[in-house]
């Protein structure tokens, strides 16, 4: 069974060690995913989206791990703009169970935010939403 390539999007200012805790679940031996490519930390320009539209359109989807100011990380807004404009499904994944998590500016109001559990996320991965 292929595995399903998965981007994940973070703020690189605050929340790269959840992004880490991701990558190491997809290493995991039932791991229904692996990290196809990452957030790019560059400026944004369009150069930087260019390269993030290739990247995300190589995924099937699209991990957003939001953490307590993700409502202001330009780059994660970006990357989901690009992935609603070419149609790749995401999910929104609660970094912290302790803090309070904010939904990227360019999340529909529909948007559901997910607790982090194994659980969870092999469902999240495998469309449940």
């Amino acid at each position: 069974m292929s595995k399903t390539r998965t981007f994940i999007s973070f703020d690189y200012d605050h929340d790269e060690a959840l992004k880490n805790l991701l990558v190491g679940q997809s290493k995991n031996e039932d791991s229904p995913f692996e990290i196809f490519d990452m957030s790019i930390k560059e400026a944004i320009d369009d150069n930087w989206k260019a390269n993030a539209r290739r990247r995300i359109k190589g995924c099937d989807v699209v991990a957003v791990i939001c953490g307590e100011h993700t409502d202001t990380a330009t780059g994660v807004s970006a990357e989901i703009k690009i992935a609603q404009e070419e149609k790749i499904d995401y999910f929104l994944l609660k970094g912290y169970a302790d803090k309070t998590c904010k939904k990227p500016k360019a999340a529909t109001t529909s948007d559901k935010m997910y607790n982090w559990t194994w659980a969870n996320l092999k469902a999240l991965i495998g469309g449940g939403r």
